[in-house]
């Protein structure tokens, strides 16, 4: 489906953080894929202006310039020196009454909390597995195998091994003590669905778009505790879930199949409160999708899932990131309500 035209005459600062705490290499990764972003917006006739966040002080980035004739990209994942911080970032933008794309500080705040969003899935009937929460080693109340073990307030799958996957009560409380030392902060005990792996980016506000679904595919694996997303699957290139779980986009899947995990998939993006985009990981088993993760604020880098699915629905990157500065636009008080003094300072934008 085309999207609606929007408009691409408005001023981006494009916000992200930059730790000079970080291997040389990963901040030279990192100002590779801002160069992307920055690229493939001035493509789509965004004016952009790179706003590089070095430091704890956020407000002093952004004093020179105008909530008035800017949206902000919100690509800062924490505020450098300050852990857990992405929600921190989000309310200074708020404070200073920026108009910025992705979620708000209540929902990326509340995303770190495993134990909250589970609850919240629950009461709005949301599918996800069966699930306890331990800080400490007393555990005889679990007898669902094989169960998988994560630390109840990390993201990006910190804490998220072969190892997480146990097997018997021995292997879970010597999981379990692991997180309480290593991680000092409750474990996540889940009953591990062992079958397909998805993961789903949506956009809109309102009216949900389902982008092409992509599946994991883990056939190169037999043990079941090879059979997930890593934290090295993700940031370890070389390593053997890196380059041995394929993708399947889309996601062979059936009428029924797609449709269920559409509803599936909505439902627990407006329950988290989702908005503009997010991308969702899903595992099937018996005929039921349980959401396994939501992630509010996801990587949106030209070779992140989100990107690759909208590539296949036939949006370009550049598309993908003006749409999702579009979404964020309609919250601008100029476009939100256009009396005459907004109108003229709309049209001022594409000389700010």
């Amino acid at each position: 489906m085309p999207l609606a035209r929007g408009r691409t005459d408005l001023p981006v600062l494009l916000l992200h953080n930059i730790d000079q705490a970080w291997d040389p290499a990963d901040i030279a990764l990192t100002l590779q894929e801002v160069a992307n972003l920055e690229s493939a917006l001035e493509e789509q006739g965004h004016p952009v202006t790179n706003v590089p966040v070095f430091n704890a002080d956020l407000s002093s980035h952004l004093s020179a310039y105008d909530p008035d004739r800017h949206i902000v990209f919100n690509w800062c994942e924490e505020i450098p020196g300050v852990a857990h911080s992405e929600a921190l970032a989000a309310e200074t933008l708020e404070d200073l009454d920026f108009t910025y794309t992705g979620a708000t500080p209540e929902v990326l705040h509340f995303c770190w909390d495993k134990e909250m969003v589970k609850r919240l899935m629950e009461r709005a009937g949301v599918p996800t597995p069966r699930w306890r929460i331990y800080d400490s080693l007393k555990i005889d109340d679990w007898n669902c195998f094989p169960a998988i073990v994560k630390p109840s307030r990390e993201h990006c799958s910190h804490g998220v091994t072969t190892d997480a996957v146990v097997t018997s009560p021995h292997e879970l409380k010597d999981r379990i003590a692991y997180i309480l030392d290593a991680f000092r902060q409750p474990a996540l005990v889940e009953d591990f669905i062992d079958g397909r792996e998805f993961h789903v980016s949506l956009w809109g506000n309102g009216s949900v778009r389902m982008l092409p679904p992509a599946e994991m595919d883990f056939a190169a694996f037999d043990n079941v505790r090879d059979r997930l997303c890593t934290y090295d699957s993700k940031f370890m290139p070389g390593s053997s879930h890196y380059v041995k779980i394929g993708l399947k986009l889309p996601a062979p899947l059936n009428e029924a199949e797609y449709e269920q995990l559409k509803k599936t998939s909505v439902l627990a993006y407006k329950t988290i409160g989702c908005r503009d985009y997010a991308r969702l990981d899903i595992r099937l088993r018996d005929g039921i999708f349980y959401i396994l993760d939501v992630n509010p604020n996801s990587d949106i880098s030209a070779e992140a899932s989100m990107a690759c699915a909208a590539e296949f629905a036939g949006y370009s990157h550049g598309e993908m990131i003006s749409h999702i500065v579009n979404l964020a636009a309609k919250r601008h008080p100029i476009f939100r309500k256009r009396p005459a003094r907004a109108v003229a300072l709309s049209q001022s934008f594409q000389y700010a």
